[in-house]
């Protein structure tokens, strides 16, 4: 028989809080910082952390990408202007 922890259900968090949260990360320079609070910070949830952690994941693989295709059309643009010159 499985032992109901009270205390545990009543640290989860809400939807409303869920929905100030996202809300909070979607704003651009103030929500990378409270991203690496709640990621690295004391005090926190750790669903919390571990979301913040996720998210901060894929913003490194999403700045990986983009600075990929940067440099891939970049490069591609300036050879085709190279070719242009001559």
């Amino acid at each position: 028989m499985e032992v109901i922890d009270e205390n545990k259900h009543s640290n989860q968090l809400s939807v409303s809080d869920w929905v100030l949260t996202i809300f909070l990360s979607s704003i651009p320079v103030v929500g990378l910082i409270l991203l690496l609070i709640w990621a690295f910070g004391d005090n926190q949830p750790s669903e919390k952390v571990n979301w913040a952690k996720a998210t901060l994941i894929w913003y490194l693989i999403g700045i990986v990408v983009v600075s990929f295709f940067f440099m891939l059309f970049g490069a591609a643009l300036l050879a085709g202007m190279a070719g242009m010159n001559q």
